[in-house]
């Protein structure tokens, strides 16, 4: 590198940025177990829907009434974490009240989903109520993936090449962020996201939902 370049000032813009906000949601053990039993005793009583799923359990989308207030504290958090991360086109912090759906997801061994998105929504999110051991070993699978919103594009002319930027060296692929437990991850409902399969000897439990206007 020349010397003019090493003294050049470079400011690195983050255009067209895609926010993905990661929330350790306090006190969850409790709210945890109550899920868990909720939600198995719910896929005793329900044949459940396919949508993405690949193998496993998905409840219908009415979750709030069968799951009552363990149900409505989560969606409490994520309404609040929204809201601190959306503002109108001036810039201006909003307060919304949020329209929800939600369900429960059961993945055991084998079982993932398809990429995916939710449309007719703004928001998306999953909490992970049993990580199934994930948190522990990573070596189980069952990570949240999401697809590159450019697509293949960045990597199609030198797939070697990558960029120094946060995030640069997956353009044109994905990225993951593996389950655990009292974990809650909210991102735009447009992006494609999937579950790579689960690899554990127990239960993987998540739920997820989206908000509407």
């Amino acid at each position: 590198m020349s010397s003019s370049t090493t003294a050049a000032k470079v400011e690195v813009a983050p255009l067209f940025a895609t926010p993905v906000a990661v929330v350790d949601v306090p006190d969850a053990g409790a709210l945890n177990a109550d899920l868990k039993r909720l939600i198995l005793a719910q896929e005793k009583a329900s044949p459940g829907t396919q949508h993405s799923n690949v193998g496993g359990w998905q409840s219908g989308w009415d979750m709030e009434r069968w799951a009552g207030a363990p149900a409505a504290r989560l969606l409490d958090v994520a309404r609040g974490v929204v809201n601190g991360l959306t503002c109108d086109r001036q810039g201006r912090a909003v307060t919304i009240a949020w329209k929800a759906n939600i369900w429960a997801n059961v993945n055991r061994a084998g079982h993932g989903n398809e990429f995916h998105f939710h449309p007719g929504s703004f928001w998306s999110g999953v909490y992970y109520v049993e990580d199934g051991g994930i948190g522990g070993d990573p070596a189980l699978g069952g990570e949240l993936e999401f697809m590159d919103p450019r697509g293949a594009a960045p990597a199609m002319y030198a797939p070697h090449l990558a960029w120094t930027v946060p995030g640069g060296r997956s353009m044109g692929a994905c990225e993951t962020i593996p389950p655990r437990a009292g974990r809650m991850v909210l991102f735009p409902a447009w992006m494609l996201h999937a579950v790579r399969p689960y690899r554990g000897g127990t239960e993987r439990i998540s739920i997820a939902f989206n908000l509407s206007l």
